[in-house]
C-alpha cells in the first residue's frame, strides 16, 4: 500500500524547504522505491527552476548533476532517476499536499511571514493545447488560477480546472478560502469583484472594496 506517513509542519518555526518537503506523504507504493520522495521534489523544483519542461528534461537535470547533489546533501546514489521516476511520483504524489506545503514555506520567505502579506494578485489562464471541441460545438478546455503574493513576485496558491466541471470563480473562491486574507489587498479580475464571490469565498475575506 502507498505510504501515507507525514512528519507534520510546525508553521511557527522556520524551516528550510527540504524539511517541508519531507513532512509531505508518499503517496508510492514502498516495493521498488530507489529514491526518498523528497529528494525526487527537490531535483523537480530545482529543475522546473532551471527551465525542465519535461520529464526528460528532469532525468538530464538530475544525471548532469549527481555529483552535485550527493555532495551538497550528503548522499551517495550511484545513478541518477530517470523519467519514468518521476512520471511515476507525479503520479503518485499528494499534490492538494504539495500545495499546502509549498505555500506556507514561501510565505515564510516573505519578510514578516504571513503578517507581510498585504497584497495578493490574482490571475487566470488558459492551458496551451489543452482545449477541444464538444459535441454541441462550444469548447472545453484546461484553465489555471494563480494568487501570485506581490512582496514576494512568485506564485503561492494555483489550482487547475477542467471548464466542463469548475470555473475560474470556483477555482479561486477555493483557493482564497485557505489563505488568511484580513487587511490584504486582493487584485483580481472583473468576474470575481462582486460582494456575492467575496461573502462565499471564506468568512475572512473582507467584503467591502
Amino acid at each position: 500500500m502507498p505510504e501515507t506517513h507525514s512528519a507534520g509542519i510546525d508553521q511557527g518555526v522556520p524551516v528550510d524547504l527540504i524539511g517541508f518537503l519531507q513532512a509531505i506523504p508518499d503517496g508510492r507504493y514502498r516495493r521498488g522505491v530507489r529514491y526518498p520522495q523528497w529528494f525526487l521534489l527537490l531535483v523537480a523544483v530545482l529543475g522546473i527552476l532551471s527551465d525542465c519542461r519535461s520529464s526528460r528534461d528532469l532525468e538530464a537535470f538530475a544525471k548532469r548533476h549527481r555529483e552535485a547533489l550527493n555532495q551538497a546533501l550528503d548522499l551517495d546514489f550511484k545513478r541518477w532517476p530517470s523519467d519514468a521516476t518521476f512520471l511515476y511520483l507525479f503520479n503518485k504524489a499528494h499534490l492538494q499536499e504539495f500545495g499546502e506545503v509549498l505555500q506556507v514555506w514561501m510565505t515564510g520567505q516573505i519578510p514578516g511571514g504571513a503578517d507581510g502579506l498585504d497584497q495578493l494578485v490574482c490571475d487566470g489562464k488558459t492551458l496551451r493545447g489543452s482545449a477541444v471541441e464538444t459535441e454541441d460545438g462550444k469548447h472545453r478546455f484546461v484553465a489555471q488560477v494563480t494568487v501570485y503574493a506581490r512582496a514576494l513576485g512568485v506564485a503561492l496558491a494555483q489550482k487547475s480546472y477542467d471548464t466542463h466541471e469548475s470555473s475560474e470563480r470556483a477555482a479561486l473562491k477555493e483557493l482564497l478560502s485557505t489563505m488568511k486574507l484580513d487587511g490584504v489587498l486582493i487584485q483580481a479580475d472583473a468576474l470575481h469583484t462582486t460582494r456575492d464571490f467575496f461573502a462565499g469565498a471564506s468568512t475572512r475575506v473582507p467584503t467591502s472594496p
